[in-house]
């Protein structure tokens, strides 16, 4: 799956996507680093362990880099941003049950803004799947031969490397 860069400058607004979201009960903020262990869970149950093992640097970062949307006291979805390398969005996703809902736009808006406020002119996402939803919610664009990217089998010889680090 290829990257996709976001000019950041461009984006939505987003305080009038969360109250929308807010007056159908559902509250998206930024999570709280007492909250690990339920939002790992959740990233588990509907995901990838390893989307949950990603996220895990969020919790690191101050502030805290994994914006969460809520229901009823549920996690119902999560995004992440500068946590599997700098500038890039994702993970992020939605349980199944609550997609089509604009839930995915919300915490889009939220992890990409957040971005902005660190000083970035333009983000990553990473490994995209629904390349037509984020060229609709923030014009995203597709780059050219980002395919696997940082997200070659992390094990293999033929992953990126740090560059700070001599070649093995």
């Amino acid at each position: 799956m290829a990257d996709m860069l976001v000019n950041l400058l461009k984006l939505p607004p987003l305080d009038s996507v969360i109250e929308a979201l807010r007056r159908d009960s559902v509250v998206v903020r930024r999570a709280a680093p007492s909250e690990i262990t339920p939002v790992r869970r959740f990233v588990e149950r509907h995901f990838t362990p390893a989307w949950a093992d990603e996220i895990s640097v969020g919790y690191t970062n101050k502030p805290v880099s994994v914006y969460l949307a809520i229901h009823g006291g549920e996690v119902i979805g999560f995004s992440a941003y500068e946590c599997t390398r700098r500038g890039f969005f994702g993970p992020t996703g939605v349980a199944e049950h609550e997609r089509g809902k604009g839930v995915g736009h919300a915490l889009l808006l939220a992890s990409l803004h957040g971005l902005a406020q660190m000083g970035y002119a333009y983000g990553i996402i990473g490994g995209v799947g629904p390349a037509d939803f984020y060229a609709r919610a923030v014009g995203a664009t597709l780059i050219p031969d980002s395919t696997p990217g940082v997200y070659a089998d992390p094990l293999s010889d033929t992953a990126p490397h740090d560059s700070t680090r001599p070649p093995r």
